[in-house]
C-alpha cells in the first residue's frame, strides 16, 4: 500500500541513506527504518468534491521542524502580555494597590486584544493561514512550465510566512525557531499596523491603568522607576520562559536599545486610550494626589521652595482656571482627547509663580535678596541663599546618576540571534565579552559594584532637605516670604511687571520647538530654574519651557491661536512668521492689582 502511495519514490533517506519510505495520515513522507520526516508530500486527487474529474488539489504545508520538550508554539501578543505580567507585578511590590494589576491592567489588555482583532474573536487577524491551490488537467497540461514556476514561488513565498521567524528546514539546531507570527506581525501595513504593540506602548498601558486608578505615580516617576531597573524594560526577554525563546524576526519587537523619552510615551497614551475606545477616566479630584495642588506641594518639597509660596501658587491655579476637575480629567471620548502632563504642568505653575514674585530676568531676583539680606532676618527666604545651596547639590546628584548610568549593565546574557548563519558569530562574541570582563575583574581583584537605586528603597524625591545626617543641605520650608509691601491699606508685589517671551501659538505642521534657538537670550536664572525641574522630572527643558507658556497663556487671559487660511498669501505669511518667531519678544504685562494682591 505504501508503494503506491509513494509513486515509486526511490531517493534515499539523509538520515541513514534507506529507501524505504511511507506516508503518514497528514500526506507527508517519513523513513520507516528511522522515522526521519521530510518535506515531500503526496498529492491528492479527489474527483467527487471538485467540478472536473480531472482536477487535482495540492496543499503546501509548513515543514515540520524538530522541537525540543520544553519547547512550545507562541505568538507575539503573548511576548507582551507575559512582559506586561511582570511590570505590573514589579509595580504593586513598590506600593501600587492589587486593583491595578487584577482588574484594571489586565482589563485593558483583554480590550486591546479583542479591539485590534488578535484574541477574543472568531477570525484573529494575525493567523497564519493554509492556501490550497487548485487546477484542471488540462490547465495543468497547457501551463506546465508556468504553472511550475508560478507554484514554485508561491510556495516559498508561504514557507517564508508560514515559517517559523525564519526558521528553515535544512537548518538542525538547537536554538527555538521563535513565535508562530512573527513574518505576519511584520508584514502587516496600513492602519492595522498603527494598532501593533510595542516596547514603548506597554509602559503607555501601564500608565493608563495608574491613572485610571488614581495612583500617585505620574509618568515622569514610571520612566525613573524603568531607567533605575526597578520596573523591568531593559532586556526583559532574558525572563523568558525556556519554551519562548526569540529567535530571527522576533528580534525586532523585543529588542529594546534605548529607554523610551517623555513624550514618546506620553503620545503612545493617547494613542492607546483611542484604540480601546475607553470612556471618561475618573475624576481628577483635590483628594487625587495628581491634583495640581498636592502635586505643586509635592515638588516645592523637592526643590527646597518655602511653604508660603504655595499660597501664591494656589492663586496662579485659580486665574488660570486650572484647578477645575473637567480641565484635567482625561476623557479619550472626545473628539480631539488632550492628556495633561500632571507633572509637567505642576512645575510650570511653580515657575509662573517665581516668575510673578522674582521676576527672575537676571536683576530683579539678586536687588529684593540684597534688600532682603539688608534686614538681616533669618528667617525670611532669599532668592540668592536658595541658589547657592541647591546649585552644588544639583550638580553632584547630576554626576551620581550618570556614575550610576555608566555602572548599569546594558548588555544581555542572552544574545539576540536573527539568523542561523549569525549564531556563532553572536557566541563567540559573547563568550569573548564574558571572558574579558572576567579577566578585568582579576586585574582590579574585585566584583562589580551594585549600582545604588537597586540596593536602596525607591524613594519618590531626588534630594533630602534638613538637619539630619545624610541630607543635602539646610531646608528652606518655613521659610517666609517678604514679597510684598503696604500702600494704603493693601499688599502689593515688590515685582509689579511680568515678563514672557511670544505667546503665540506656532502652526504645528510647520513649526516645531524653537526653545534650542531662543535659549541663549532667555535669562540665566530663569534657564536655571528650568534646569533644576528638569531634572527632577527627567525630561528636556524644552518640555518644561513649553508647558510655562502654556500655563501664561491661561494666566494672563491670552489665546494666541493661529488662524489656519489655505490660500498661498497666508502660507507666505506664515513662512516669514516662523522665521521670525525665533527671536524672543520680553513683554512686561502688568498683572491686575485684584488678582495678585494678598489683601483678601
Amino acid at each position: 500500500m505504501d508503494e503506491q502511495l509513494t509513486d515509486g519514490y526511490s531517493e534515499p533517506c539523509g538520515q541513514c541513506a534507506a529507501v524505504d519510505w511511507g506516508v503518514s495520515d497528514e500526506g507527508q513522507f517519513f523513513c520507516r527504518s528511522c522515522h526521519n520526516v521530510i518535506e515531500k508530500t503526496r498529492e491528492v486527487v479527489d474527483v467527487n468534491t471538485l467540478h472536473s474529474k480531472h482536477s487535482r488539489i495540492s496543499q503546501i504545508t509548513r515543514p515540520k521542524k524538530k522541537r525540543q520538550e520544553n519547547e512550545r508554539e507562541w505568538m507575539i501578543c503573548e511576548g507582551f502580555q507575559f512582559i506586561l505580567k511582570h511590570q505590573a507585578k514589579a509595580l504593586v511590590s513598590l506600593g501600587v494597590c492589587m486593583k491595578f494589576e487584577t482588574e484594571v491592567l489586565w482589563n485593558f489588555w483583554k480590550r486591546y486584544l479583542q479591539n485590534t482583532q488578535q484574541a477574543f474573536t472568531r477570525n484573529p487577524v494575525y493567523t497564519p493561514r493554509f492556501t490550497v491551490f487548485m487546477k484542471s488537467q488540462s490547465d495543468l497540461e497547457s501551463n506546465s512550465q508556468s504553472e511550475q514556476s508560478n507554484h514554485t514561488e508561491v510556495a516559498s513565498e508561504m514557507s517564508e510566512e508560514m515559517s517559523v521567524s525564519g526558521y528553515s528546514s535544512e537548518a538542525q539546531s538547537s536554538v527555538c525557531s521563535g513565535s508562530l507570527d512573527a513574518a505576519v506581525y511584520q508584514n502587516i501595513k496600513g492602519t492595522k499596523m498603527h494598532n501593533l504593540m510595542t516596547m514603548p506602548r506597554t509602559l503607555a498601558l501601564c500608565y493608563l491603568a495608574l491613572l485610571w486608578v488614581r495612583e500617585a505615580v505620574t509618568l515622569a516617576d514610571l520612566l525613573r522607576m524603568v531607567s533605575e531597573r526597578r520596573v523591568p524594560y531593559m532586556n526583559i526577554h532574558e525572563a523568558f520562559p525556556a519554551e519562548m525563546r526569540l529567535f530571527g524576526k522576533d528580534v525586532q519587537f523585543f529588542n529594546v536599545r534605548y529607554l523610551p523619552s517623555y513624550s514618546l510615551v506620553h503620545k503612545e497614551a493617547v494613542t492607546l486610550a483611542r484604540i480601546l475606545q475607553l470612556p471618561s477616566f475618573p475624576t481628577v479630584s483635590q483628594d487625587c494626589l495628581l491634583h495640581p495642588l498636592p502635586l505643586t506641594l509635592r515638588y516645592l518639597l523637592e526643590a527646597n521652595l518655602p511653604n508660603e509660596l504655595h499660597v501664591w501658587v494656589h492663586k496662579v491655579m485659580r486665574q488660570a482656571a486650572m484647578v477645575d476637575s473637567n480641565f484635567l480629567t482625561f476623557d479619550p471620548s472626545k473628539e480631539k482627547p488632550h492628556l495633561l502632563r500632571y507633572d509637567i504642568q505642576a512645575v510650570a505653575i511653580i515657575i509662573v509663580a517665581l516668575k510673578l514674585l522674582f521676576k527672575l530676568d537676571d536683576h530683579v531676583e539678586w536687588k529684593l535678596s540684597e534688600e532682603a539680606a539688608k534686614k538681616k532676618k533669618k528667617k525670611v527666604f532669599k532668592l540668592k541663599r536658595w541658589f547657592d545651596v541647591v546649585q552644588p547639590v544639583l550638580e553632584q546628584a547630576r554626576k551620581r546618576e550618570e556614575r550610576e548610568e555608566a555602572q548599569r549593565q546594558w548588555g544581555t546574557t542572552k544574545p539576540f540571534i536573527t539568523s542561523l548563519k549569525r549564531k556563532s558569530l553572536v557566541l563567540k562574541k559573547r563568550r569573548v565579552a564574558e571572558h574579558l570582563e572576567q579577566k578585568f575583574q582579576k586585574f582590579t581583584d574585585s566584583a562589580p559594584e551594585e549600582s545604588s537605586s537597586l540596593t536602596n528603597h525607591h524613594s519618590s524625591f531626588h534630594f533630602s532637605w534638613g538637619k539630619e545626617d545624610g541630607s543635602d543641605g539646610p531646608s528652606m520650608y518655613k521659610k517666609r516670604l517678604e514679597c510684598t509691601f503696604k500702600k494704603d491699606g493693601f499688599k502689593y508685589l515688590c515685582n509689579r511687571k511680568y515678563w514672557h517671551p511670544e505667546l503665540r501659538l506656532c502652526p504645528r505642521k510647520t513649526c516645531g520647538d524653537h526653545f534650542s534657538e531662543i535659549e541663549p537670550s532667555l535669562p540665566r536664572m530663569y534657564v536655571w530654574v528650568l534646569d533644576l525641574f528638569s531634572f527632577i522630572l527627567g525630561v528636556r527643558q524644552a518640555e518644561v519651557h513649553k508647558e510655562v507658556l502654556g500655563v501664561e497663556r491661561r494666566f494672563l487671559k491670552r489665546n494666541h491661536q493661529p488662524k489656519i487660511q489655505w490660500t498661498l498669501t497666508s502660507c507666505e505669511k506664515k513662512k516669514k512668521r516662523c522665521k521670525t518667531a525665533t527671536h524672543v519678544v520680553r513683554k512686561k504685562t502688568r498683572v491686575h492689582e485684584e488678582n495678585i494682591t494678598d489683601g483678601e
